[in-house]
């Protein structure tokens, strides 16, 4: 059975929307004003060589549709655009433009469980917000990485949503890195 996590760029105040400056949000950008330093540069990397596969909602998928397939030459750029993708989307349809992308058919969560059930190794969510919210509802996310950057942003699309009861958590892993951005794994207690 696959290993499903959920990774985001996040403020303090826990805004995740456009950290890198895609999305016409007015402080999109916002987590390249911060360095990682070289041990957080070396976290994404070893968390995406270790992925499997990436699963992603429709917007976010867009977005590294259009940015991805124009880079390579370095293992980052190159791993992302082999690697299975997966999306949920009820806009788009088959078939998808980024290579080794597939449609999730059917219901979302119940595709979602088929896929890890038949996938060995590490399932990545990289934003998809309205995605991980709905995984997190449904007790499909085994570890939620987030990357929490110095800074309040005050307005903006951020990670956590209602659920339906409260959902408990165990802090596996922290760590400060660059200018003080905290690293911090967080698994389902229990």
């Amino acid at each position: 059975m696959g290993k499903l996590y959920v990774t985001e760029f996040i403020s303090m105040d826990g805004v995740v929307e456009d950290p890198g400056g895609s999305e016409d949000f007015k402080h999109g950008g916002w987590s390249f004003e911060f360095s990682r330093g070289d041990d957080g540069d070396k976290f994404k990397l070893d968390e995406t060589m270790n992925s499997d596969a990436l699963l992603l909602g429709r917007v976010t998928y867009e977005g590294f549709a259009d940015a991805w397939p124009k880079r390579s030459g370095d293992p980052f750029s190159e791993k992302f655009n082999s690697m299975p993708k997966y999306v949920v989307s009820s806009k788009l349809s088959e078939p998808l433009e980024w290579n080794n992308s597939k449609l999730l058919e059917g219901d979302p969560i119940e595709a979602v469980r088929k896929l890890k059930e038949e996938t060995d190794g590490e399932i990545a969510v990289h934003g998809s917000v309205q995605l991980a919210q709905s995984l997190i509802e449904n007790d499909l996310v085994d570890e939620i990485r987030l990357m929490v950057f110095p800074v309040v942003l005050g307005a903006g699309k951020r990670f956590f949503g209602e659920t339906s009861d409260k959902k408990a958590m165990h802090l596996k892993d922290s760590k400060t890195v660059g200018d003080g951005v905290e690293i911090l794994i967080y698994e389902p207690a229990g």
